[in-house]
C-alpha cells in the first residue's frame, strides 16, 4: 500500500471516529434541551436565565443548524443524482 494511501485510510478512520464522537455529543446536547424544555417555560429561562447564556446556546445551535443543513443539501443532491442516473 502507497503511502498516500495509508495517509487517505489514517483520514478516513479520523472522519468516521470524529463523526461518532459528535453523534454522541449532539445527543447529549439534545437531551439537555430537552430537559429544560420539559422543565421550564420559554418566559421562565427568558427571565430568569443568564441572557448571554441564552445567547450564546442560540448562537450555537444556530451555527449547528447552518452546518448541517449545508450537508443535508449536500445528500440530497447526491440522492437525487443518483436517483437520475438509474
Amino acid at each position: 500500500m502507497s503511502s498516500d494511501a495509508v495517509e487517505k485510510q489514517a483520514q478516513v478512520a479520523r472522519l468516521v471516529a470524529d463523526l461518532r464522537t459528535a453523534k454522541v455529543e449532539l445527543l447529549s446536547a439534545q437531551c439537555a434541551a430537552d430537559r429544560l424544555r420539559l422543565r421550564y417555560s420559554p418566559q421562565d429561562l427568558i427571565s430568569l436565565g443568564e441572557r448571554q447564556t441564552l445567547e450564546r446556546a442560540i448562537a450555537s445551535v444556530h451555527a449547528l443548524s447552518r452546518y448541517f443543513s449545508q450537508i443535508e443539501a449536500h445528500l440530497r443532491q447526491e440522492d437525487q443524482e443518483r436517483n437520475q442516473n438509474k
